[in-house]
């Protein structure tokens, strides 16, 4: 495992030794995790682009999608 160091603001210090505390953790689990939920959004997000972008990738019409949903029982 790596070591990384950051400089950060004396109130984000203040917010993350909070949360550390609320949830019973250290500060290092609590910023691990918060970059682990950081990633996964951001690979989400750029698989998600890359489809917006893709003309081939199928797309479904937003009304249609609507009232097949809305008509379900």
């Amino acid at each position: 495992m790596s070591q990384i160091t950051a400089r950060l603001p004396e109130e984000m210090i203040n917010e993350l030794d909070r949360a550390a505390n609320a949830l019973h953790r250290s500060r290092a689990d609590v910023i691990r995790q918060a970059i682990e939920a950081y990633l996964e959004d951001f690979n989400d997000l750029t698989l998600a682009i890359e489809r917006l972008r893709d003309p081939a990738d199928e797309t479904v019409d937003w009304q249609e999608a609507r009232r097949a949903l809305l008509d379900q029982d």
